[in-house]
């Protein structure tokens, strides 16, 4: 996994709450071993007219999303099935920072496993974001996990908290094999003094 320090994205605005896992990566391309791979399947039903082109009034095939990799999402972002492909999809689709003014704890912790950045803001600075995206155009946001802040070129600056332990993972791009490996030297010196080969 890699650190997670500072990063600065154009925006990608999904004026929709309750966006659940099921409609980030449908249940139909579940059946993948691998992580990667996810990102052409995600928000695959929007995104997709039944034909199969894509939809012109879905906001991430819009001219203005191409290339976005900070999601602004409404409240409840990642509820329903606690499916661990729906960061998976985000990730693989170039998404490293969600805003939101609150998430699926489930889905919550699976970002910050996977890498990625959950912000939770108040519903108003979310508002305000939202607004700020429709008028400027290639509209941009910084995440920076070291100062716990968010801004923008306008003069947009909110704090956004990420328990300490979260926080120190992302920093130092730690999964949970990385901070196992962190205590090796200990390991080993347990498995020699038990028998264990």
């Amino acid at each position: 996994m890699n650190p997670f320090t500072v990063h600065t994205g154009l925006v990608a605005a999904m004026d929709r709450a309750n966006v659940d896992t099921d409609q980030i990566i449908p249940k139909q391309f579940l059946k993948r071993i691998e992580r990667t791979g996810f990102g052409e399947f995600l928000f695959w039903d929007w995104r997709k007219k039944p034909d199969g082109s894509e939809d012109p009034d879905f906001e991430l095939n819009k001219p203005e999303a191409q290339g976005a990799s900070v999601l602004l999402a409404r409240r409840n972002f990642g509820s329903g099935s606690s499916r661990e492909h729906a960061p998976w999809a985000l990730e693989d689709y170039g998404f490293l920072v969600i805003v939101a003014p609150s998430f699926a704890d489930i889905f919550y912790n699976n970002c910050f496993k996977n890498g990625m950045l959950p912000i939770v803001l108040s519903e108003e600075q979310v508002e305000e974001l939202f607004q700020r995206a429709a008028k400027h155009p290639g509209y941009k946001l910084t995440a920076d996990l070291n100062t716990q802040k968010v801004t923008d070129e306008h003069g947009f600056e909110a704090s956004f908290e990420v328990d300490e332990f979260r926080r120190h993972c992302l920093l130092n791009g730690l999964d949970h094999i990385s901070l196992t490996l962190e205590n090796e030297d200990k390991i080993s010196a347990y498995e020699a003094s038990h028998g264990i080969a």
